[in-house]
């Protein structure tokens, strides 16, 4: 990696609700689409753009490309102000970065599992989003190879929040909007 000037030429810039592109559905990759240089830098510069942000997910509408690619990477750090409890509750475990792109999504659950979430596209904001507990998702990789991933718990909560993304989709469509809060007051009143 070279010096701070290089990374921030590799960032890219998360665009906010009321930018059309994320109520947009975004177009399927084409498997030859996905090898090309244009493709495979984007995939860099969006890991780079969600480890600056800092987050566990990014979908491309969000970088302004209403493309059907989502980076997901939920590290151990970003899990060190929870406790054991939370951790146990929201069942988050680490998640290592990887690529879905064109994803489909089954939900093994109901939306009945109730947590708070912010978004990238909205900084500054938390509500309470029901979500299934456990979803299967077949997509492809960066590789352009299909996969099945089988999730539950915070995993199954990232999963479904990128792929909403990717069909024009905003987790305050489906929040609880009485929870619909700022971050500094979800720290201050802190309840899941």
């Amino acid at each position: 990696m070279g010096n701070r000037a290089d990374l921030a030429a590799m960032l890219l810039k998360i665009v906010s609700v009321g930018d059309p592109v994320l109520r947009q559905k975004a177009r399927p990759l084409k498997p030859e689409e996905i090898q090309s240089s244009h493709i495979q830098d984007l995939i860099a510069y969006m890991r780079e753009t969600m480890h600056d942000a800092p987050g566990v997910g990014l979908a491309a509408p969000q970088v302004g490309q209403p493309l059907q690619l989502a980076v997901i990477e939920d590290k151990t750090e970003y899990h060190k102000n929870l406790s054991a409890a939370e951790l146990k509750e929201r069942e988050r475990v680490p998640v290592p970065f990887h690529v879905v792109i064109n994803p489909e999504i089954e939900l093994l659950t109901p939306a009945e599992t109730a947590f708070h979430e912010g978004c990238l596209s909205l900084p500054g904001f938390m509500a309470v989003v029901p979500r299934a507990l456990a979803v299967r998702v077949t997509c492809l990789d960066e590789h352009g190879k299909s996969k099945t991933i089988k999730a539950s718990g915070w995993y199954a909560r990232i999963l479904q929040h990128e792929i909403d993304h990717l069909h024009g989709r905003i987790y305050i469509d489906h929040m609880q909007s009485e929870t619909f809060s700022t971050l500094e007051n979800y720290q201050k009143h802190k309840k899941h």
